[in-house]
């Protein structure tokens, strides 16, 4: 045996957390899981059969949608036993979609900040032992992620490592959908940012991307994480179109001649002010200690790389999308990503990348690819 690594002198594992940071870290895990089991089951329970056989998705489609939900039930298990009574509960939500393309869409949306939510905080936790059954649950998210990307007629991996980025980022994106939660259940520590949307969000469905409306209208409501409109006019949608390089309904694989975006892009943006009433019973309050806003930071892989910001009036800017690479061939902004408003450009790395929290003033998220 070689010298040297954590948990290899032969004690008894104690899978539990060891300190608040765990605690703080598992219970925003838990808010996931949660979500993620309803989430999978609402999609179901909502649309008809005719309605997936519409969005191209079979029975057989269906039935790994909800086997991806017991997959939570197992999730919700293990991160519970680990917390104890203090475990948070099930709550009520409320989705954005109402159609299946946008079912699913959102569903890999929410699926890539909860697994990015993940791998931010994993190898910072106190307790080891929960950090291996953590990753042992989340490697599962990734393959679900994967699978909403197929079905959403995307690439399914067009990314070379996937990101982490910091819980507050991640409880940020999620309590927006969160309408209430049982009586005394688990409040969380992490903060939450004011919004940042990007108006000319690239269109998922529309074989020209790059035609998305640049007024935010493409999108089905204010919230970051809200998926594109289906219900784009017929000689504009992808959704039914069997062109090589145009379509762009389920498949195992999809690759566009036109890219949902491209370096160089104008992205237009908003944000909002913060002390806004947020999350289950509008009990959490978005917050900030930026000062005035100069970049834009683009969080995707293992980089993180700034673009100048231009304010254009209030709470608006604009940017453009960066060229680098995080190695050769392997474009930094791609995938479903995340993007951040900040005061500053501090030089941070993957593993110390919450550091840039305090110069935070709006979080998003972009669809690059």
């Amino acid at each position: 045996m070689p010298a040297g690594g954590l948990g290899t002198n032969g004690t008894e594992p104690r899978y539990m957390v060891n300190s608040d940071f765990d605690f703080e870290s598992l219970a925003l895990t838990e808010y996931v899981e949660w979500i993620e089991l309803d989430l999978f089951n609402n999609g179901l329970a909502v649309f008809s059969e005719e309605d997936f056989l519409e969005a191209g998705l079979t029975a057989e489609d269906r039935a790994l949608i909800a086997y991806m939900s017991d997959q939570e039930i197992g999730h919700a298990t293990v991160v519970a036993n680990m917390l104890g009574d203090a475990a948070p509960k099930q709550c009520t939500y409320n989705y954005p979609f109402t159609t299946v393309r946008e079912f699913v869409d959102f569903s890999q949306k929410l699926t890539q900040f909860a697994e990015a939510g993940v791998w931010g905080f994993i190898n910072h936790l106190d307790s080891r032992e929960a950090a291996q059954l953590l990753s042992q649950s989340i490697s599962v998210e990734s393959r679900q992620q994967m699978s909403f990307r197929q079905m959403s007629g995307l690439h399914p991996a067009p990314v070379w490592h996937e990101t982490g980025i910091p819980q507050s980022w991640a409880w940020t994106f999620i309590a927006p959908y969160i309408s209430s939660c049982p009586e005394n259940c688990t409040r969380l520590a992490w903060q939450n940012f004011p919004p940042l949307r990007v108006m000319n969000q690239p269109n998922i469905n529309r074989f020209s991307p790059n035609d998305t409306k640049p007024d935010g209208s493409e999108v089905v409501g204010n919230r970051t994480s809200d998926p594109s409109i289906s219900t784009i006019p017929k000689n504009e949608s992808c959704i039914n179109l069997n062109v090589t390089g145009y379509g762009c309904g389920p498949a195992i694989t999809r690759n566009r001649s036109e890219p949902l975006s491209f370096p160089g892009k104008q992205i237009f943006l908003t944000w909002e002010d913060p002390d806004q009433p947020v999350g289950p019973n509008n009990s959490y309050v978005t917050s900030t200690t930026a000062g005035e806003p100069k970049f834009v930071a683009w969080v995707s892989q293992l980089n993180l790389t700034y673009t100048p910001l231009e304010v254009t009036g209030d709470k608006q800017g604009t940017t453009y999308q960066p060229a680098g690479e995080v190695f050769v061939g392997d474009p930094q902004v791609n995938g479903t990503m995340f993007i951040a408003i900040t005061d500053n450009d501090p030089y941070l790395t993957a593993f110390n990348l919450s550091f840039i929290n305090p110069h935070v003033r709006a979080l998003g998220l972009y669809q690059a690819g």
